[in-house]
Formats: C-alpha cells, sequence, structure tokens
C-alpha cells in the first residue's frame, strides 16, 4: 500500500468532529493529500487528540506510512501512541538529580529507548518486595533531557495494570543505581477505552 493510501485510510477512521490544536481535521488532511503533501497529512493526522476513539489500527497505519516516508521518529512515536491507545496514556514531569548527587552523566535520550526502573508506591505488595517497575520514557518538547535538568515526558509501563492506582499530582522515584536518579510528577493520567468504561 502506498503511502497517500495509508495516510487516506487513517484519515476514514478520524471521527468528524474531532480537531487538531490548530483546528484542523480529517477533510484538511484529504486536501493535504490532494497536493501531495504527505508529511504535513502525517502532521496533522499525528495531532489529532484523544485515545477513547483512535483504534490501534489507526495508528499502525501512521507507522507505516512515516516508515515508508523514512521518518523514523515519526514512526516511533505513532508505535508510541498505538501502545498508549491500548495502555493509557501517563505524563509526568521529570526532573533528573544532579551528577554532583551522582545523577545520571549522560542525557535521557528522548524517542522511548530508555527504560527505567520506577518506584511506584504499589499498595499491593507483601512486605520485603522491591516496588520497582519498568516504564519506557519518551521526552516531549526536547530531543533529550540533559543530566541534572528537567522536562515533560510521556511513560510506557511494562505492566500496566501495576499503575493504574496511580493520580495526577503523584511523585514516583526513577531508578538505575543507587542513589535514585530523579523524580517523576505525574501530571495527566488517561486510561484506555477498556479500563475507562
Amino acid at each position: 500500500m502506498e503511502v497517500p493510501e495509508l495516510l487516506r485510510r487513517a484519515a476514514d477512521l478520524v471521527p468528524a468532529d474531532v480537531r487538531s490544536d490548530a483546528g484542523l481535521s480529517a477533510e484538511d488532511v484529504r486536501d493535504y493529500l490532494g497536493h501531495d503533501e504527505w508529511e504535513i497529512a502525517l502532521g496533522v493526522l499525528q495531532d489529532l487528540g484523544g485515545i477513547q476513539w483512535q483504534p490501534i489500527a489507526y495508528w499502525n497505519l501512521l507507522a507505516d506510512a512515516a516508515q515508508r516516508m523514512w521518518l523514523s521518529r515519526d514512526a516511533a512515536w505513532c508505535r508510541w501512541r498505538g501502545a498508549e491507545t491500548r495502555n493509557g496514556i501517563i505524563r509526568a514531569d521529570l526532573r533528573l538529580a544532579t551528577r554532583e548527587a551522582r545523577g545520571r552523566r549522560l542525557p535521557v535520550p528522548g524517542a522511548g529507548q530508555l527504560r527505567p526502573l520506577w518506584a511506584i508506591g504499589c499498595p499491593d505488595l507483601p512486605d520485603g518486595l522491591a516496588d520497582l517497575h519498568v516504564g519506557r520514557i519518551w521526552v516531549e518538547s526536547a530531543p533529550e533531557i540533559p543530566p541534572g535538568g528537567q522536562g515533560p515526558i510521556r511513560l510506557l509501563p511494562l505492566t500496566p495494570a501495576n499503575w493504574r492506582h496511580l493520580r495526577p499530582g503523584d511523585v514516583i522515584t526513577m531508578h538505575e543505581q543507587q542513589p535514585a536518579a530523579g523524580t517523576a510528577t505525574l501530571t495527566e493520567i488517561q486510561l484506555p477505552r477498556s479500563c475507562a468504561m
């Protein structure tokens, strides 16, 4: 399947009342496709928010289109969003420990490569068991977060059900070694369609 067809199929999955932050709709995407503006059409489709209407097939179509356009970061982002559709969205503000406090010496990479452990305050663990859970990081609005820096992130847990007790405002701790690598204050949590009912 060619890129325009992939993007048209994705646009066909968008409800008529859904708009991007800029007020664009699936109809605008079709207009861009009519002018061979594939990258703009992909960008608009990525900006249409809300996991409540987006099926995983939507993000698979976008990831495939981005891959065929050699837009590897966009393809990775679309695969990430597909996983969020399945597992839910967790956004947070990450504050990394400084180098002086024996924090990270390298930046946190932005595109979901880092999978640290998180102490999430799991209430159901028996005494003596470690409260550490794997969660991948996607840095928002920047390619990375420097050592000792701070920035908005998205988290993708390996075991999402273990994170369901968390609420915006909760603080979780990032662990890679001793001492802790940083803390994240949760800013948004959206459950997937299957859990939101």
